[in-house]
């Protein structure tokens, strides 16, 4: 048989063959999603050849930085309530920080807290302090007492400098601070008097050099630490993760690339900038690409779009729960006339994604998932609606992330015959997990600064023996083209009637009934019956919640068993920096109306929520009320 029969048989019988093994379904599923996977690839190539080109310079954040300086010092670097900051006044700014603590004996390797509200000068401490090779803590600025004192000690910190706004809640703790601390004081205009042996940061400041630093002073390197960014706290005391010269690089350069972002671009972050999404993907985009940063005291729901029209920006960040804030604000004429091309960040729920896209005219959303002190990083910049990112079907080597199968209460992974992780399929919930690669900033797991710590978030002999991968605590879930969509932490979903319920998306829909306000879902434990009953603590304070209403909508949009058997309304909320709200003592409070002053409810077998008494609870234990 000659070449013109014999090469299309062959065509044929490997085609039967590949058909065999992975069905017609995976052409089709390779059709639709090799556009979306291409353009990834394509961003991850270009991210890391950026990436290894710095590290073989050594080059640090302030190295960079001094190339946007030299390209355009006099563009517009940070916009600050109507003030302006150009890249020579933040870049002489931080030379005097680094001169003034190089004169007082700081050195490569020393760390210096920083407790500072958004402002101009909190980027330039930290990148001055930087260019002398000192470790910068970034101090959440809602901490106080234990927590405040906590996140100060265990960075094994020489100096603290903090905020002249912060002088009362420093002088609370001050007895129990290590007595080698050196304390600044960074005050505004005033010149507010400080107190005991603090030193008058602003006014040191004043008289130190503002050229650059000599030659002769050590420097970081490329691998060096650069800043601690706390996690929020919102169970025990925060920790401190580690984030190095180019891990700050590679989380800058990373979401520049997948969410193409221009260096012209000017980006709107009211968010903290002692955390990551704000205070490195927003502002790094100004150190690393030269773009501009409109940065913002405090969020505030009907600023929002405003300030974005009134400072012409182009990209908007957003973390989930402020765009339900934003959404339940009256129409504003400023909701739809801006020049946003695209907004990014995280949590965005479902639930409220098309009705806010619509109403503020937002052309495209990039939704992002990570965590700051982890490798599992991924991104949605294709629109889809609900997804945090993807993995791809056709390479999904390129990207080392999985979801693997794990106990949803513990996160512990379900191991096989041999001892290894076992993948999950589609639509089957798992834990998300990073492949750890020692050495290489993408894959590298840098952990806290408390080893111990770090060592749990590892999972070992994960595919093979002997290799490791970053354990998030998440449970993700992938459909059939490898979009991925969160659906709750390890140890928040629980189990009613033989179900199991994820709070966030209860949370969601409960929110979005009670006219978009703060809630809370956690299961309790109802004595003599399996499982835990769900709970949702809603921020009411005046009590305008219709009961009735509330109990006839959430039948629309809940199954029976994920319906809140109690509720609870909250006249206080206590919310971390991130605008997440704190579970661990409402979940220990329980529906106990003898230790609750809350107004509280409970569903009756009927579907309708009725009060709560000290006579029901009794009943309610002594299981006369059927659930």
């Amino acid at each position: 048989m000659g070449w013109s029969y014999g090469l299309p048989a062959l065509i044929v019988a490997v085609l039967g063959i590949v058909v065999s093994k992975v069905g017609w379904r995976w052409f089709y599923i390779a059709a639709v999603t090799t556009p979306r996977d291409v353009t990834a690839l394509f961003a991850y190539i270009k991210l890391l050849i950026l990436v290894r080109k710095y590290q073989r310079k050594n080059v640090t954040v302030s190295d960079i930085f001094q190339t946007q300086v030299a390209k355009h010092p006099d563009k517009t670097c940070i916009i600050y309530e109507d003030k302006v900051w150009t890249f020579r006044d933040l870049n002489e700014f931080s030379n005097r920080v680094a001169n003034l603590f190089h004169t007082h004996g700081y050195k490569r390797g020393d760390v210096v807290c920083l407790l500072l509200e958004n402002r101009p000068e909190f980027i330039g401490v930290w990148l001055g302090l930087s260019k002398i090779g000192v470790i910068t803590p970034l101090i959440n600025t809602n901490l106080r007492g234990p927590s405040l004192l906590h996140s100060i000690t265990v960075a094994k910190s020489s100096a603290l400098i903090y905020g002249e706004g912060f002088k009362e809640c420093i002088i609370e703790i001050s007895k129990d601070l290590p007595s080698h601390l050196a304390l600044y004081q960074f005050n505004n205009a005033k010149n507010e008097p400080t107190e005991g042996a603090a030193k008058d940061m602003s006014t040191l400041l004043q008289s130190a050099s503002k050229d650059k630093i000599p030659a002769h002073i050590e420097r970081a390197d490329h691998h060096d630490k650069l800043l601690y960014i706390y996690t929020s706290g919102t169970t025990g005391l925060p920790k401190a993760a580690v984030i190095s010269h180019s891990r700050y690089i590679f989380i800058v350069a990373g979401i520049h690339y997948t969410m193409n972002f221009r260096n012209d671009d000017i980006f709107y972050t009211p968010l903290p900038l002692y955390h990551t999404a704000g205070g490195v993907m927003s502002v790094g985009q100004t150190l690393i690409f030269g773009a501009t940063v409109v940065i913002k005291k405090k969020f505030s729901a009907s600023g929002f779009f405003p300030d974005v029209k009134k400072y012409n920006c182009t990209v908007a960040q957003y973390i989930g729960e402020m765009c339900r804030y934003i959404l339940a604000t009256p129409p504003n004429p400023a909701d739809a006339s801006h020049k946003l091309r695209l907004i990014f960040g995280n949590g965005l729920r479902p639930q409220i994604w098309p009705q806010f896209v619509q109403r503020f005219n937002i052309p495209k959303v990039g939704e992002f998932y990570g965590a700051t002190e982890g490798n599992a990083n991924i991104v949605n910049n294709d629109n889809t609606v609900g997804a945090i990112g993807f993995v791809s079907r056709i390479i999904p080597s390129v990207y080392p992330i999985s979801i693997i199968r794990a106990d949803q209460n513990t996160g512990e992974p379900i191991r096989d015959e041999k001892g290894l992780c076992q993948l999950c399929k589609p639509n089957e919930p798992g834990v998300f997990i990073g492949k750890i690669i020692e050495g290489n900033p993408s894959r590298e797991f840098l952990g806290y600064v408390d080893r111990q710590a770090s060592e749990k978030k590892v999972v070992r002999d994960v595919f093979r023996k002997g290799d490791m991968a970053f354990l998030s605590g998440d449970l993700l879930v992938a459909d059939e083209r490898g979009y991925l969509y969160f659906k709750d932490r390890t140890g928040d979903t629980f189990r009613w009637k033989g179900e199991n319920v994820s709070t966030s998306e209860v949370e969601a829909q409960v929110s979005n009934v009670a006219g978009y306000r703060d809630c809370i879902v956690y299961g309790v434990e109802i004595p003599n019956l399996e499982g835990r009953a769900g709970m949702a603590a809603i921020y009411d304070p005046d009590r305008v919640v219709d009961l009735e209403q509330f109990s006839e909508n959430i039948k629309k949009v809940l199954p029976t068993y994920a319906r809140p058997q109690f509720l609870r309304f909250l006249t206080k909320i206590d919310l971390t920096g991130t605008f997440k709200l704190r579970k661990v003592d409402l979940q220990k409070e329980g529906f106990d109306p003898n230790k609750i002053t809350d107004s509280l409810y409970y569903q009756t077998a009927k579907g309708k929520y009725e009060a709560l008494t000290k006579e029901i609870y009794d009943q309610i234990c002594r299981n006369e009320v059927r659930f």
